[in-house]
């Protein structure tokens, strides 16, 4: 659109440019310019007077200040934060996601539960484990269900990661395809949305044989109810022979297991979870990285608390592996020995400037084959304490990992390979 200005040629009376002066004379002076109008806001802006003006700038500047001041509330603590694929999936997630199984109880009104699943969303987790008690797993997928209907984000913004657990009722038993399809049915319904990001099997059905629980998986990914599966506290020769299942069957792949690992737990996550990514693409989602909160409590009396002392005193991931308590080796003696070791990495976190719960995350952090960490947290504070451990993970260098792994002294070392032949 073309626009004609006047041209004044100095002192006489004005005369436009245009081609069609006879008909351009009784009509008023145009200005030719090609520059566009810019908006409608800004032509009403030009014909505004100076106190709506300044009005509309005093309102502008609130609203910033206002939205400065919310945005300063939350601490930014988000810069360790980083995205990565679920095994070899395109499902990215962050490498921080939250676990309900602490905040998620009895003990914590709705007000807290808002609040610490909405920081969670507001620092970049884009990833929900749901608990794994019975009772409680449904509890607590019904009041996330009810938040998130509230916040109405987005559905491509997050993921829930939800499982299929052994009952206590006998018609709830084992891994049989009724019970995988009516289970997965029953947390859609309670989470009030239209499908499950991922569905875990929790441990392995030793009388259910592997080709229903495959079938059953591929049927609810075939049919939209779930769009990823995996497994948790699945041996590695299970999670194999189940991939093994997938493949002959034609059926759908697990992506990912659930695995815990800590500084006293490492042998299954250091040794095999590694050759489970690099072979079959199964990738490696970390809980407890506190131990079941042992240790940050190591102050407390460890002598007195028999699940600690059970839990410290193995380092095997697997409790079945556990050696008896012997003169040479009880738990007591274990105990004594893990509080030292506690003692002497406190002695580290004080010198890094950060908490032993700050430690320990980023330590979990550190072993790139965790895609995925999963931390619980009571409250906003809580939870802001321990999404701060992403910023220790620059100062952890070698020489610290090393004087770390002196202290620990619990390297697992792959046992060695044992052949058949040899032993004919």
């Amino acid at each position: 659109m073309l626009f004609q200005f006047p041209v004044n040629d100095g002192g006489g009376p004005q005369r436009t440019s245009s081609s069609s002066n006879k008909d351009d004379s009784q009509q008023s002076p145009l200005y030719k310019c090609k520059a566009p109008i810019a908006s409608l806001d800004c032509m009403a802006d030009l014909g505004s007077t100076t106190e709506q003006l300044c009005a509309k700038l005093q309102a502008a500047a609130a609203k910033e200040s206002v939205e400065r001041a919310s945005s300063a509330q939350s601490p930014s603590v988000t810069s360790g934060l980083r995205y990565r694929n679920l095994g070899k999936s395109g499902l990215r997630v962050s490498n921080i996601g939250l676990a309900t199984w602490t905040t998620f109880n009895t003990a914590i009104n709705e007000e807290q539960l808002d609040a610490v699943v909405t920081a969670a969303y507001n620092a970049g987790i884009n990833l929900f484990d749901l608990t794994e008690g019975p009772q409680s797993s449904e509890q607590a997928e019904t009041q996330l269900g009810i938040i998130l209907k509230k916040k109405n984000w987005k559905r491509v913004s997050y993921s829930l990661i939800t499982k299929i657990r052994w009952h206590y009722k006998s018609e709830e038993r084992g891994l049989s395809r009724k019970h995988i399809i009516e289970s997965v049915r029953s947390s859609v319904a309670r989470l009030q949305l239209d499908y499950i990001d991922i569905v875990l099997i929790q441990k392995a059905d030793p009388m259910c044989p592997l080709e229903e629980v495959v079938r059953a998986m591929d049927f609810l990914v075939s049919e939209g109810l779930i769009m990823y599966w995996g497994t948790a506290k699945w041996s590695p020769i299970d999670v194999t022979e189940m991939y093994t299942a997938c493949r002959q069957l034609n059926c759908s792949t697990p992506i990912l297991e659930q695995s815990e690992y800590h500084m006293l737990c490492r042998e299954k996550v250091e040794i095999y979870m590694p050759e489970l990514y690099n072979k079959i693409g199964v990738g490696l989602m970390a809980w407890s990285p506190l131990a079941m909160g042992l240790l940050p409590s190591f102050k407390d009396s460890l002598r007195s608390r028999s699940s600690n002392r059970t839990k410290a005193s193995s380092i095997s991931w697997n409790q079945d592996d556990r050696k008896p308590p012997t003169k040479e080796n009880n738990e007591p003696l274990t105990a004594r020995n893990t509080k030292e070791i506690l003692f002497s990495i406190s002695l580290v976190a004080d010198r890094l400037g950060c908490s032993l719960v700050q430690l320990c995350i980023a330590w979990t952090l550190k072993n790139e084959s965790v895609q995925c960490l999963l931390l619980g947290a009571a409250t906003t504070h809580q939870f802001y304490h321990a999404l701060h451990g992403l910023q220790l993970l620059p100062k952890l260098n070698s020489n610290v990992m090393a004087e770390l792994e002196r202290i620990l002294d619990n390297k697992p070392i792959r046992p060695p390979m044992v052949s058949t032949l040899a032993m004919r």
